[in-house]
């Protein structure tokens, strides 16, 4: 037996149904006895939303309103009736077993599994298995139009079928009209049979994925923008009702090892891709998720490896995994084991831990565990920031994905650790930044991320030639990438008011992007990680005075950033005024020492959150000494780093080191002369090469 089912919600209609994520309002079916070709009673039930607002599409189509909803049953009670009703019509006909039927799989995979999941409403079996009347139809009709144009009133078009939608309530002529649909294909000169159904999955299956694996570029997409607490068991019930292929979620890394907030999902096939890719901006929790297409290349980078003892260790399947950071480097499995406790039994015992160790064997301090269930899992992370030893141990969710990218981040890493490039002064162009309160300089905001320097010169127009030389600023966030915002320094402040009238709001690709008019002192707060709007400004994140550089001194010297990071990135913009007032004159100029890739400093922090349970990276900006400054301006070229035997490497500092218990514990040794600067913090970039949570060179 088959039952036609058919359904509505409050939003978009068709071939958009599901995409905005609205609740259903209506349910109508009809049980079919396919082989003694009876039907029973047709059903018709309205559905109480928990937003009653409805679209004008659904006004207009299914004549329903939010009076007549509001006396319906939610949708739980709605689906307790449909199961009792449909199990009452099959003792009637004398049947036992039914499959659901459905106009295309919209209805089944984009309305009731997502609504469902996010309710916590558990759905029944039957819901899981269902046919496709369109794809049943074209196998039957091959000459009839392409599946994804096909519509009920199309296929009984071309069986010419004389059915008039407008003698029927909404949802009453769809449903008979299916069936007269299927009974035509039940007819002798078709005898269709209904034999290979769509299948819904009922969990997301984990699973190891290899790099010699071939990806179908056509099955993958980017979701930007999760929770960072979120799982791999979180991004799947975002997606619930889509089939995700085993192992098909990848959580991404940024270069410290922490979660970025974005995700690549691979599914079965193109058709479950092309599904996914209808939930942009839907939501998961609070925060809206953008979902891209993404290609077979950039999973395999994120997921795929090629360790056997990592693929022995994932083979295990249906296992959740737990990560744990920050072990003793002394510590054992026993050591481990016997930090759980037996509350959270570890599957396999020593075979369900993997130590994250260097290519010489020296352990990083992490570690992963496999878990057979949800509980265990639950009982370990419980266990979170408990002592180990003399140390606390963090402990979160992880993925399969995520154990490879950090296998593969550590197993790339050189067994004898470089020192970073060599530590220079950055040399700033000749043209200035305005920090005045005269409002000559226009924020855009909202850019696509594509956006570079050349279609923002041509959003511009006209008034292009009214921008100042090297006067367009792109902010980028943590990562690197573009945040939509970018900052363009006119001529005068006249300049910058027709520009944000004449370009406020006006279409750049496929978005609007707003222009507003500012001045270069609200410009500079916004480049050093404020915020603008409408309250005023707020301060960058920045807690201590010392994160702040000064600002720089000229140097005769050739600049170490490239031509064109220069003219985009100028070191100005990111650069407060000093904070004591003084005179320019009486003041000694100081230098700010930065690595080779200070291009990568500048950026705005604002849209960079820190991965849980650990806070984010901060750069730290010294000053060189005075005589440093002297040195640069006599010298043509100034060594930064001594000779070879001069330096010291510190390991394992407490986190909270400052320079004043560095400089107490060399008490009685003489350390760099002030030709340059004795302690240097290494940048994020410096401590990825030299492997360690936080350290100084001393000089």
């Amino acid at each position: 037996s088959l039952v036609v089912l058919f359904g509505a919600t409050a939003g978009a209609y068709g071939a958009k149904l599901g995409s905005d994520e609205r609740e259903l309002i209506l349910l109508v079916w009809q049980v079919v006895d396919l082989q003694n070709k009876k039907v029973g009673t047709l059903h018709k039930s309205l559905v109480k939303a928990d937003n009653l607002d409805l679209s004008d599409q659904c006004r207009e189509v299914s004549g329903l309103t939010p009076e007549g909803l509001g006396k319906a049953e939610p949708l739980d009670r709605v689906l307790q009736q449909f199961s009792q009703l449909v199990s009452s019509d099959l003792k009637v006909l004398g049947r036992s077993s039914y499959t659901l039927c459905s106009d295309g799989q919209l209805l089944i995979r984009q309305v009731l599994h997502p609504e469902t999941s996010k309710k916590n409403y558990l759905l029944s079996d039957c819901f899981y298995s269902f046919y496709d009347l369109r794809k049943e139809f074209h196998t039957c009709y091959p000459s009839s139009a392409a599946v994804k144009d096909q519509t009920i009133k199309t296929m009984a078009e071309y069986l010419g079928l004389g059915t008039d939608e407008a003698e029927e309530d909404f949802g009453v002529w769809q449903v008979k009209t299916m069936v007269a649909i299927i009974f035509s294909m039940l007819s002798e000169g078709c005898n269709h049979v209904f034999t290979e159904p769509e299948t819904v999955k009922h969990k997301y299956e984990t699973g190891p994925c290899s790099k010699s694996e071939t990806v179908d570029s056509e099955t993958v997409i980017r979701a930007r923008g999760l929770p960072w607490q979120s799982s791999d068991q979180d991004i799947a019930r975002f997606f619930k009702g889509l089939n995700i292929a085993k192992g098909g979620v990848a959580l991404c890394l940024n270069s410290q090892g922490r979660r970025n907030g974005e995700a690549l999902v691979r599914f079965v096939n193109s058709e479950q891709r092309d599904l996914a890719l209808e939930r942009h901006k839907h939501h998961m929790g609070s925060r809206y998720i953008e979902v891209y297409k993404a290609t077979g290349e950039e999973f395999l980078k994120i997921a795929g490896g090629t360790s056997n003892e990592v693929a022995q260790f994932l083979s295990k399947e249906n296992q959740v995994i737990i990560r744990m950071r920050g072990l003793p480097f002394t510590a054992t499995q026993e050591d481990v084991l016997g930090f759980l406790g037996p509350e959270c039994p570890v599957t396999g015992g020593k075979e369900g831990l993997l130590f994250v160790k260097y290519p010489d064997g020296r352990p990083t301090g992490d570690a992963f565990v496999l878990f057979s269930c949800e509980e265990y899992a639950q009982n370990a992370l419980k266990k979170h920031k408990e002592i180990l030893g003399k140390r606390y141990i963090e402990l979160f969710r992880s993925t399969a994905a995520e154990v490879q990218q950090v296998l593969n981040r550590y197993m790339s890493t050189p067994l004898i650790p470089t020192l970073p490039t060599p530590i220079i002064p950055v040399i700033p162009p000749p043209y200035t930044i305005a920090t005045g309160s005269i409002r000559d300089c226009v924020r855009l905001r909202g850019l696509p991320y594509t956006a570079g320097i050349d279609d923002i010169l041509e959003f511009m127009g006209d008034a292009t030639g009214d921008i100042k030389p090297h006067g367009v600023h792109m902010v980028l966030n943590q990562q690197g990438r573009p945040s939509g915002d970018a900052f363009i320094q006119m001529k005068s402040a006249d300049k910058a008011f027709m520009v944000a009238q004449k370009c406020h709001k006006k279409m750049m690709k496929d978005r609007y992007v707003e222009v507003f008019q500012c001045s270069g002192e609200e410009m500079n707060f916004v480049l050093m990680g404020g915020t603008l709007n409408r309250s005023g400004l707020s301060p960058p994140p920045c807690k201590l005075p010392c994160l702040s550089p000064p600002a720089y001194a000229a140097f005769q010297t050739a600049a170490v950033i490239p031509a064109e990071a220069a003219a985009l990135y100028q070191p100005q913009a990111l650069l407060p005024s000093t904070r004591t007032p003084q005179a320019s004159a009486a003041a000694p100029p100081t230098v700010t020492y930065y690595p080779a890739q200070a291009a990568q400093l500048y950026m705005n922090y604002t849209a960079y959150y820190p991965s849980p349970p650990v806070s984010p990276t901060t750069v730290g900006y010294i000053a060189a000494p005075p005589g440093a400054v002297a040195a640069a301006a006599t010298a043509t070229h100034t060594p930064i780093l001594p000779q070879p035997g001069a330096l010291v490497r510190m390991q394992g500092l407490p986190y909270n080191t400052g320079m004043k218990e560095i400089l107490s514990f060399f008490q009685g040794y003489q350390y760099a002369p002030d030709d340059y600067n004795g302690l240097i913090q290494l940048s994020d970039q410096a401590r990825s090469v030299l492997q360690a949570p936080k350290e100084w060179v001393c000089l």
